[in-house]
């Protein structure tokens, strides 16, 4: 299914531009909640495929670009605030997907739709992308024995998530919020990153940004420093210290220092040694792998490019052997969760072809 007329072509500066959805698109149930709003299960009318709909509240007009103070995450224990409108995010997000979708482990964007609602009421943006029917890193994480994932499975998820972010930082864009929330899986074990609310996109001259945005438990050092610090700033690399925490939560059903409260944490993360698996049992290769994540020190930090040279994800052994497992586990996910009341086809969940 193509998106509406010219999406890919131009910058989408003005969301009231975008055509209505209506009798394109219908909405289900709520799926999951994104950086700034909620995911709903869409029906394609024409073809009745399913498809995943992100839904935002959008004014019809542009305001201007410094407006009032913006939750960095309004649905997960983020904090740190930044001066900018929500709409700009969103045009943001739209804008981000628009040009870099065109990867497997980026999640496929099928168009932006602009629903007209009532007197009184928000109007709405409606992004409308891929159906990852297994559900994110985290959901998989949590419905599995002992909220661990085996170490091949692990592997596999970095390479993916490092490959997603290769594409993304070879066009100076920093996701900024990487976590096993923001990773979905397909019925057939394919990795996707999702959710571009806060990435940004850095300039030719010094790859750097300076704002402190992100989920606190994930977070690079150097972010955190830029919250203390105006005058620091920090670049692609801190994308890759959150697949480090990612794969601890792999691991550990949880990122470190979860127990603790978002500030305490981000304390803990800037003062304290980088984190590790507490658990026994987990290959050289892996400790290694979260210790190249993990470097303190971002001007010594691997790139996501680099990474994908690290022996833990670039020699996976059996590796047909590890999707073929990982799919049958992921198979049982999808089955639990219908269930739960998330019934979607296979088929009608993979219909769709990006235009």
């Amino acid at each position: 299914m193509a998106g509406p007329g010219g999406w890919r072509d131009r910058e989408v500066t003005d969301l009231g531009h975008l055509p209505d959805p209506t009798g394109i698109f219908s909405l289900d149930k709520t799926i999951g909640l994104g950086t700034y709003g909620r995911i709903y299960l869409g029906l394609h009318e024409k073809t009745g495929a399913f498809t995943a709909v992100k839904v935002m509240n959008a004014r019809k007009t542009p305001l201007p670009e410094i407006g009032r103070r913006v939750r960095v995450n309004k649905y997960q224990k983020s904090v740190g605030w930044r001066y900018s409108d929500e709409e700009e995010d969103l045009r943001t997000e739209l804008n981000l997907l628009r040009k870099y979708s065109f990867h497997k482990n980026i999640v496929s964007f099928y168009g932006a739709f602009f629903k007209l609602s009532p007197p009184g009421q928000r109007h709405q943006l409606w992004m409308v992308m891929e159906l990852c029917a297994a559900g994110s890193v985290t959901d998989v994480v949590r419905m599995t024995r002992n909220q661990s994932l085996k170490e091949d499975w692990i592997a596999y998820i970095c390479r993916e998530i490092l490959q997603g972010l290769a594409h993304l930082h070879a066009h100076r864009v920093i996701h900024r919020d990487i976590k096993g929330q923001n990773v979905l899986l397909t019925h057939n074990a394919e990795v996707k990153l999702v959710d571009f609310g806060v990435s940004a996109q850095v300039s030719r001259t010094n790859g750097r940004r300076n704002s402190f945005i992100g989920t606190p438990y994930w977070m690079a050092p150097e972010v955190i420093d830029c919250d203390e610090d105006p005058r620091r700033s920090y670049d692609y690399r801190s994308d890759v210290w959150s697949v480090g925490i990612t794969a601890i939560e792999m691991a550990e059903g949880a990122p470190p220092l979860c127990n603790l409260q978002p500030l305490e944490a981000l304390f803990v993360i800037l003062r304290e040694s980088a984190p590790t698996v507490k658990s026994s049992g987990w290959s050289r290769k892996f400790h290694n792998f979260m210790e190249k994540c993990t470097i303190k020190n971002f001007l010594f930090r691997p790139t996501s490019a680099n990474m994908l040279h690290h022996p833990f994800v670039r020699d996976i052994k059996n590796e047909r052997h590890v999707v073929e497992s990982l799919t049958r586990h992921l198979t049982g996910i999808i089955k639990k969760r219908q269930k739960k009341g998330f019934a979607v086809s296979q088929d009608r969940a993979t219909a769709l072809q990006p235009g």
